[in-house]
C-alpha cells in the first residue's frame, strides 16, 4: 500500500501533467474553497 505522501505526490503529478501548473493549482483552490463532496461529484459526472 502506498503512503499518503506518495499518493499526494502522484496526484499532484497527474493534475499537473493533465492541467498544467496554473490550472492544477486552480483546481485545488476550487476544491478546498467551498464545501465539496468529491465522491458525489464523481458519481454525477462519471457514474458508478
Amino acid at each position: 500500500m502506498k503512503t499518503d505522501t506518495i499518493v499526494k505526490q502522484e496526484g499532484m503529478k497527474a493534475l499537473i501533467n493533465h492541467l498544467g501548473y496554473v490550472d492544477a493549482e486552480r483546481f485545488i483552490i476550487l476544491i478546498t474553497k467551498e464545501p465539496f463532496d468529491y465522491t458525489e461529484w464523481r458519481r454525477q459526472k462519471f457514474g458508478k
